[in-house]
Order: C-alpha cells, then structure tokens, then sequence
C-alpha cells in the first residue's frame, strides 16, 4: 500500500518513521525517565521493561525476552519480574501514561490542535487493529483509551508501533535469526555496533558467537560486513514486516495522516539522537 503527499511516497513504513518519534518520548524525555524514577523505579531499564511489559500484566523474565527479542535474557533478569515488586502493572501503566503525557505537552507546545487531530486520524487503525500473533500490540489494544487528546494521541502511536514490531519479531524468526543474530547483522549493514549491543545487553562473547552463526550461514564476511546474502535477508525480513504492517491501514488515505503526523515527529524528535537503537533514521522526521 502506498500513497503520495507532496512529491513523496507514503508507505506504512514511512507513518512508522513518524508515529515513532511520538511514542519514543517515554523512553528519552527527561519527564517520562523522571516519572518512572519518582515511582521508585531507578535506574533507565527498571522503568523501561516495567512500562513497555505492563500491559502483558506481571509476567515473568521469559515472557518479557520473548516478546520483546533482541534484548539479551540475562538483561531482562536483571529487572524482571523484581520490578513488579515496586509497582503493580497498573500502577507502571498510569506511570509511563502521565510522563508520555508531560513531554508531549512540552513537545508539542502550540501544536495541540494538530495533536488532537493526528490521534482521531490515527485512532481507526489503532482501535481494532488485527492482533493474532502479535501480544505487544493485543495487549496494548486492550487498554481503555483515554480521554485526553494528547494520551490518545501517545496511546494510538504505541498500539501501532508495538503492531508493527511484533510483525517484525515474525519476519525475524521466519529468517531463523535469534535476537542477538539480527542486531549483528544489522550492524553489519548500516547501524553502529555501540548502538545495539550495549543497550540490548548482549556480552562480547554473545555477539562474537552470533558473528560466527551468521558467517557459517554465508551471512556476514569475514570483517563482519552484511554480504549479498546477508543484504538480501535483511531486505526480506523489511518487506515482510512492511507486508504485515499493512493491513491496519487498509482503505486509509495515508496522505493526509502524514502530512498531519509530519510536525508532530519534528517537534519529538528533538529528544531523540540520532542513529539510536530503533533504527530510526535520521531526517525522516524531518
């Protein structure tokens, strides 16, 4: 599916490239880390599993590895389930929805009349959105929206990012790649090993093990460089994630949600840093 604004090509990837932005405050804005670090969460990761796993409810280490993938198991332990023990899933959940809700506000000072319309724009494809096989973005799905223009704005772009992710997580596995496999050879591509490894928590010895797998599979040389194959296989996991991406926007003239989405990733983001660990890359938010 694919759409025009301007003399620009709109894709469901390109809407990723800007509802990103837009969900990403909770983990970069200094007043979502704040809020998480207020409930007695300290430390970035203690606030990030608690607020990205709390709509699976108090799942265990194995669920959290599971769902989220590329983060190292030994990583997740070290949070999870120990953060549950601090707040209750509701409680991370009304956590991580204020601190969304008080960087946006100072994100996107002067543009709420443009917020408010990007989140009912956005609202269609976020509200029912197909969820088999995909737990992140079910269980997000099922929260109850919120009446606030800018939480339902932040509340559409999490469903959407976590329905797309999970597609990815698909795409990935279908490619016989682990979690530590697909930050490898995207390093081998085009994004900095510093950006991946440290914060998916993956040891030297991991990483150099994983090289190893993708180069017997003829998937990396011997400078840890993506070759044909590996180039061809990543490109494959990206189509069919952007297949699977897809289908929330069936019948949806994308043009007009991007160019109402376009300002709103500007202005968020400025806490972003670009390359980061999602990939996000830089400009296309503007």
């Amino acid at each position: 599916m694919t759409t025009t604004v301007g003399t620009s090509t709109v894709t469901p990837r390109t809407l990723w490239t800007l509802f990103e932005p837009l969900h990403s405050v909770t983990y970069f804005a200094p007043e979502a880390t704040g809020a998480f670090e207020e409930a007695g969460l300290d430390g970035f990761w203690n606030g990030y599993f608690a607020g990205r796993a709390a709509p699976l409810g108090a799942v265990g280490a194995g669920a959290v590895t599971g769902a989220f993938c590329s983060y190292a198991p030994s990583m997740v332990a070290e949070a999870v389930p120990a953060v549950w023990e601090v707040v209750t899933p509701a409680e991370a959940l009304d956590v991580r929805r204020r601190g969304a809700r008080a960087a946006l506000a100072r994100l996107l000072t002067g543009l709420e009349a443009e917020a408010a319309l990007a989140g009912e724009l956005l609202a269609p494809a976020a509200s029912a959105p197909d969820c088999a096989g995909r737990s992140l973005a079910a269980a997000n799905a099922a929260l109850l929206w919120p009446e606030d223009p800018l939480e339902r704005l932040w509340h559409a772009a999490t469903v959407l990012r976590e329905h797309r992710g999970d597609g990815y997580v698909a795409a990935q596995v279908a490619a016989d790649l682990d979690g530590c496999e697909i930050l490898v050879l995207r390093a081998g591509i085009d994004l900095p090993r510093g950006e991946l490894q440290p914060y998916r928590g993956w040891s030297d010895e991991e990483w150099a093990a994983a090289g190893r797998r993708l180069a017997g599979r003829g998937l990396l040389d011997a400078d840890g460089r993506a070759t044909a194959h590996g180039l061809r296989t990543h490109t494959e996991i990206e189509e069919a994630t952007e297949l699977a991406a897809a289908r929330p926007w069936a019948g949806t003239d994308l043009a007009p949600l991007a160019g109402a989405l376009l300002p709103l990733a500007r202005a968020a983001a400025r806490v972003l840093r670009f390359p980061n660990p999602m990939g996000l890359p830089d400009g296309t938010a503007g």
